[in-house]
């Protein structure tokens, strides 16, 4: 996707040198319609230049950062030398994220949308997510969830998780915790068996999580879990816990929740 509008001063952007010049380059703005900026030889590279093309070459992609910008002169000032390493590895895996979601728009709605329509989705994405990268993980691990404070159609909604979900590959974390479970009560096994079913959730964990409880050795039960990302696997580990011996207790039992397994020597 391609902005219609002006970079603003301070802003990163990628483009692509298309001419160079002995008092600078020119290089056009891959991520803004029709739009082209200057970088002065004083901005190409730290130092003393003798020759530019020594530092870049035509066709090169470069991030640079945008100094000032004149919409009425329709002027562009860049630097290529203010970007650093890290922010330029940082810009051009942003660059290429949105490239991804780009493709994932036209799989979700057809190489031949409308470009109004497009803008109209891309827009609501970008309100609500910030990118259109984000906008398509967060689809593939919330589904429908991760779009409802937009103003999308259920149609339009279900095509963009259903392109998710068959092309965004998710990052997972795993954690693991362990319950211990005793109850000397007369509910015995079947107070134990209960605890671990509310452990598990019951049926109730969150569609992006994996959440698995098994027998370690009694009365140690292991807690594994797998999510999107450590806050909620974590967050959802506490919580089986949690229930697991809330559910012991209401039984006359006891339970009590460690992160690493016990050994026989303890």
């Amino acid at each position: 996707m391609k902005y219609s509008g002006w970079p603003d001063p301070g802003e990163l952007v990628v483009g692509k040198i298309d001419e160079i010049e002995d008092f600078g380059v020119f290089v056009d703005l891959e991520e803004y319609e029709d739009k082209r900026g200057l970088a002065h030889i004083s901005e190409v590279a730290s130092g003393w230049i003798k020759n530019v093309r020594d530092h870049v070459r035509e066709g090169q992609i470069t991030v640079c950062k945008v100094l000032d910008v004149d919409e009425s002169a329709q002027q562009i000032d860049l630097s290529i030398k203010d970007v650093n390493d890290h922010q330029r590895s940082e810009k051009i895996q942003e660059w290429k994220n949105e490239q991804k979601a780009d493709n994932w728009m036209e799989l979700a709605f057809g190489d031949e949308v409308e470009t109004e329509t497009y803008t109209t989705i891309a827009n609501e994405l970008l309100a609500v997510h910030g990118t259109l990268y984000d906008a398509f993980e967060e689809s593939a691990i919330h589904g429908a969830d991760a779009l409802s404070d937009t103003d999308l159609g259920d149609d339009e909604v279900d095509a963009i998780v259903d392109a998710a979900r068959e092309n965004v590959s998710v990052p997972y974390v795993n954690v693991t915790g362990y319950v211990d479970l005793e109850n000397p009560t007369a509910s015995g096994v079947d107070g134990v068996r209960t605890a671990l079913e509310a452990g598990a959730g019951n049926g109730d964990v969150p569609d992006e999580v994996d959440l698995d409880v098994t027998y370690v050795g009694a009365p140690e039960y292991r807690i594994q879990v797998t999510a999107p990302n450590y806050k909620t696997a974590e967050s959802q580990l506490e919580a089986s816990a949690e229930r697991a011996i809330t559910a012991i207790e209401s039984e006359g039992g006891t339970g009590s929740f460690h992160r690493e397994r016990h050994t026989d020597d303890e």
